[in-house]
């Protein structure tokens, strides 16, 4: 049983991401990558796109996004695009509820079919943080998402409450509270790639790290990295 669903989970995963690139390269005209001017087209094309049905894209945009992270897809790419599409604070509240969601349905799948298999490859390794989580179960993942997840790939990071049982509901609000500032910082960055195509006139790699668009969000996530740091050290030793 487990097996087949491992095998069905993998055809999903790969058959999305082979759907989704199609998708964009059949509507990228590859000639002109080199071309800002293109790129400036692009981003009205999308504005234009996004906004002219803002509920049904940020509706297929949610669903993609849970589909994809209950497949155990890497979160950073999502960010990005919905700080493009929808903007820092839209994109921000889309991006947090809808890979949370899609986190929690990763974590029923596991908790419910893998269950013997996470505990068995993760209980030993991640055993010194079993106590500390069943202290204070959301207190202490709110945390541990607020740093990043310890270092963890994404994926793993949202399996891994599996093996101290937490309960669905703490999973899911202390994953909302935890994702909120870094999630904020990628869909700044992303908007702010929107913000600087649509100024410019020409593409200058100083200039778009420079400019305040880039530049406080980047600055904002050097600031998340070194508090996680401390956090991390204070509360996990890790």
């Amino acid at each position: 049983m487990s097996k087949n669903f491992k095998l069905i989970l993998a055809i999903f995963y790969i058959a999305i991401l082979v759907f989704f690139l199609y998708v964009l390269f059949s509507n990228l005209e590859v000639n002109r990558l080199n071309d800002f001017v293109y790129y400036k087209e692009l981003q009205r094309s999308i504005e234009n796109f996004v906004f002219d049905n803002l509920f049904y894209n940020i509706l297929l945009f949610s669903l993609f996004s849970i589909i994809w992270v209950s497949l155990l897809g890497f979160g950073s790419p999502l960010l990005i695009i919905s700080g493009i599409f929808f903007g820092k604070w839209i994109g921000t509240i889309v991006s947090v509820i809808s890979i949370a969601v899609g986190a929690l349905v990763l974590y029923s799948i596991a908790s419910f079919f893998f269950n013997d298999l996470v505990n068995r490859i993760f209980k030993k390794r991640f055993s010194n943080y079993i106590s500390l989580f069943k202290k204070n179960e959301f207190y202490y993942f709110f945390i541990f998402r607020f740093v990043g997840g310890l270092g963890i790939p994404f994926g793993l990071q949202n399996i891994l409450p599996v093996i101290f049982d937490m309960k669905k509901l703490n999973y899911f609000l202390s994953s909302v509270l935890g994702f909120i500032p870094s999630f904020f910082v990628w869909n700044t960055i992303g908007s702010g790639l929107n913000e600087y195509i649509e100024k410019s006139d020409n593409f200058s790699f100083i200039e778009l790290i420079l400019s305040r668009e880039i530049f406080l969000p980047i600055l904002l996530f050097i600031l998340l990295i070194i508090s996680s740091i401390i956090v991390k050290k204070k509360i996990f030793n890790a």
